[in-house]
């Protein structure tokens, strides 16, 4: 059994990853949170045996063997360096960190200790995604030529805090939204991006400087252009990706989410048809990858990679929305 610490009391914990956790054979053994009150009331509610106010408490547990860490983004680099060097396997919100360098240095720290780093990128593990990739790979749309991700949404009263207020954090629309899309875009076509254009919007929500709203360009190393549209201000759309090919196009609907929700049609010369889609919990696919990747049977969804190829492509939109020009993406 994998025996877990958490860094951050997130929703996101209590809301997906420590079902996942002990649906895939795992235990929370303790949190780490400087929380107070509120951290101990997490601790109960989710029955989680002890709480600490300190990483260093946290990793210096023996009885750890994995940590999760959910807390903002300007504090994922340290608190993941001290969790590998601690001899921790980590699985790291996303983005990594707020700039290459860091991410980077993660990356270097995880691999001399010996553990796993992996980037949670959850929409991996969507049938959605998984049965577009194979679509893609069978040649069921021919040659890709275009995609289309439509990820704008309405962030919840209760998830406006720092996305909305705090640079420093990382808040704003592309390192929150757009770095998914592009995980989820290099994983479904099987390529990497190359450069982007973009442009940002602030619709009313955000501060402090901060973009409520993006759109965003890729292009590929096969050729493909991607578009991307990002918001915390649309309440009224459902999410959707598509990929168009010479020969074909899938097109997916409501798919850009956390639920296990969403249909994919398959369109071409013979018509259309939905794809077959097995329902399974993303969390569930991802923590059991995780699991996996530490008994060194196969690796995460996610690496810490993937984690530092979607953050550089976010970190580019970003340079690019300032520039007004394209942005080469780097790694």
């Amino acid at each position: 059994m994998t025996t877990w610490g958490l860094i951050g009391a997130s929703t996101i914990a209590s809301e997906w990853v420590i079902g996942a956790i002990r649906a895939n054979g795992g235990e929370v053994a303790s949190l780490m949170s400087t929380g107070g009150e509120r951290a101990a009331a997490y601790a109960s509610n989710h029955r989680i045996a002890r709480t600490v106010a300190s990483v260093e408490d946290l990793v210096s547990d023996p009885a750890i063997d994995a940590v999760y860490i959910s807390t903002t983004n300007e504090l994922h680099r340290d608190q993941a360096i001290a969790a590998a060097r601690a001899g921790k396997h980590v699985l790291c919100e996303k983005p990594l960190a707020l700039t290459v360098a860091d991410a980077v240095a993660m990356r270097d720290a995880a691999q001399e200790a010996g553990v796993v780093l992996a980037t949670n990128h959850h929409l991996r593990g969507a049938a959605s995604h998984r049965a577009m990739r194979d679509a893609i790979a069978e040649g069921r749309v021919g040659t890709p030529l275009g995609a289309r991700v439509f990820h704008a949404v309405y962030l919840p009263e209760h998830l406006q805090g720092w996305r909305l207020t705090r640079p420093e954090a990382g808040g704003g629309a592309i390192l929150d939204l757009t770095v998914h899309d592009i995980d989820t875009l290099r994983f479904v076509l099987g390529a990497d991006p190359e450069e982007v254009v973009a442009m940002t919007q602030a619709g009313g929500m955000s501060a402090g400087g901060l973009e409520d709203g993006a759109m965003s360009v890729f292009k590929f190393s096969n050729g493909v252009l991607a578009q991307c549209h990002d918001a915390f201000t649309t309440k009224y759309v459902q999410t959707g990706f598509e990929v168009h090919g010479t020969e074909g196009s899938l097109i997916g609907t409501n798919v850009m989410t956390q639920k296990p929700v969403g249909d994919v049609i398959l369109r071409n010369a013979e018509g259309e048809r939905a794809l077959e889609l097995d329902g399974v919990n993303l969390y569930d696919r991802a923590l059991a990858a995780f699991h996996g990747a530490i008994k060194g049977e196969g690796k995460p969804l996610a690496s810490a990679e993937d984690g530092i190829w979607s953050l550089a492509s976010a970190l580019a939109a970003q340079e690019a929305a300032r520039a007004g020009a394209s942005v080469r993406i780097e790694v």
